[in-house]
């Protein structure tokens, strides 16, 4: 008999799990998987972005579903708390550009065996290869939970901390959303969220492998209306693009992304003067060369021969002879880089996916079910998603204290 059954030993689960044991609770972690935080391991290219350096008023601001349903756990456990919290795990943090944080030996091991080492410490315990089939309840309550191997667990409380259905072979296979349901709750069907996009352009692919830094990233919808545009990293891949702005992006293109169109300003330091004027010089140095080779202190060298076909300059002029015209519309071509959407890539592949259990059917205060007194939600299997940044790592931290004190002030 446990006081508390937590479903799934991710980010969520193991904060959750071990905070509720520090309570006083008794905890047993179930995990599906061979090992407990798998999908951490992968988070920020294998860095872990943890958190983001900023106030809980800034980390509601870059949440893009359901914002006001965690503004009490942004004021409970806010990103300052959980940059002390990993510190005081002996997890030394540092941050870098967009206010990201990241611990400094650049390991999401590090960041996943001290949730670990948390939870055990704490006094939960740990089951690994553990499937859960079914939440059984009662009375309008939980009793505990069923595994896949016929055993039955009682508790008389269970939290649902088994992520969203992103990245799958790391353990989030949408099962706490077929619980959820189970039990009568609603799950906001899932879409991918932070994702690749697709694109039209076939040069895309010719640029395969190339990251660009320090470049804006501008989203337009139909109406040409900027829906995004943030400074940062994009990178381009075999089927379009990616980076931290493409996933960031990726959340606002909702509908048909055919309706939409990505600008990319290589050269966002400068305005349009300041880079005709940056043009001007290039050209003078080599008023003699080909205008394709006439680039090569502007641009990425992979890149070049990209801008100069879509700028339609023949290759081979000489660049004294690139009129006045050709050379502002160059210019403008580099402040915006048109890349054409042509879909997402599947939720599979999606950083976070948005969607899960409704909101309203969750105490804000307690993460508890409206619908079954003793029933618990954290992180990615409640319908809210964040920016990429650090943020829905943040979501994971908060909605899981909550759990745990809602769990303890209730045992």
């Amino acid at each position: 008999m446990s006081d508390l059954v937590v479903i799934g030993g991710g980010a969520a689960g193991l904060f959750a799990a071990g905070f509720a044991a520090k309570g006083g609770a008794s905890v047993t972690v179930l995990e599906r998987g061979t090992r407990p935080a798998r999908k951490l391991l992968i988070t920020g290219k294998g860095r872990c972005n943890v958190t983001n350096n900023c106030s809980p008023e800034d980390f509601l601001r870059n949440v893009r579903t359901n914002p006001r349903f965690l503004y009490g756990a942004a004021s409970a456990f806010s990103p300052a708390d959980a940059m002390a919290f990993f510190e005081s795990l002996g997890v030394p943090l540092k941050t870098e550009r967009g206010g990201r944080v990241f611990p400094v030996s650049d390991r999401a091991a590090d960041v996943a065996d001290a949730l670990v080492r948390f939870a055990k410490a704490s006094g939960a315990r740990l089951e690994a290869s553990a499937r859960v089939t079914d939440i059984l309840a009662e009375g309008g309550g939980v009793r505990g939970v069923r595994l896949e191997d016929g055993r039955e667990l009682s508790a008389d409380a269970v939290l649902v901390a088994t992520g969203g259905c992103s990245y799958p072979a790391t353990g989030s296979t949408g099962d706490g959303w077929r619980l959820a349901k189970a039990l009568g709750h609603t799950v906001v069907p899932a879409r991918a969220s932070l994702v690749p996009v697709r694109a039209k352009e076939p040069w895309c692919a010719e640029l395969m492998g190339l990251s660009l830094k320090n470049v804006t990233l501008t989203l337009r919808d139909a109406r040409g209306k900027a829906v995004f545009s943030e400074l940062g990293e994009m990178l381009f891949t075999h089927f379009g693009v990616s980076g931290p702005l493409v996933l960031s992006a990726s959340s606002y293109l909702t509908g048909d992304p055919g309706g939409f169109r990505m600008e990319i300003d290589l050269k966002p330091g400068l305005d349009d003067r300041q880079l005709d004027a940056r043009l001007l010089r290039d050209f003078s140095a080599a008023k003699n060369r080909d205008f394709i080779n006439a680039l090569d202190q502007l641009l990425p060298k992979k890149l070049i021969p990209v801008a100069v076909k879509l700028s339609g300059i023949p290759p081979d002029r000489k660049v004294n002879a690139v009129t006045r015209e050709e050379r502002r519309a160059f210019a403008a071509l580099l402040k915006a880089l048109p890349v054409t959407p042509a879909g997402l890539l599947p939720v599979e592949a999606g950083v976070v996916t948005a969607g899960g259990v409704a909101v309203r059917e969750i105490d804000p205060p307690t993460m508890e079910s409206k619908l079954v007194k003793g029933l618990y939600f954290a992180g990615e299997v409640i319908d809210v998603d964040a920016l990429t940044g650090g943020y829905n790592l943040q979501i994971a931290w908060s909605t899981a204290f909550l759990a745990a004190k809602g769990v303890n002030r209730n045992g």
